[in-house]
């Protein structure tokens, strides 16, 4: 194998490396943002959840004072 094969076989492989990190960067980033929308989706649940259990108690209160007068 000449040098020139040689470089000619290392610049396929340098060129073929550069793409699969590109695509790995491009993946990357795109895992990111759902995370991230992950991240902020899970937080209105847990306010929703709180916003749940708050009623449950207010409830709760409602019918603990109702027997109570009864």
């Amino acid at each position: 194998m000449t040098v020139d094969e040689r470089i000619e076989r290392l610049t396929e492989r340098h060129e073929a490396l550069a793409q699969s990190v590109e695509s790995l960067l491009l993946t990357s980033q795109e895992q990111g943002r759902n995370i991230d929308k992950l991240l902020i989706a899970s937080e209105k649940d847990g306010e929703h959840i709180r916003a749940l259990a708050r009623i449950a108690e207010i409830h709760e209160q409602r019918i603990t004072d109702i027997e109570g007068r009864a």
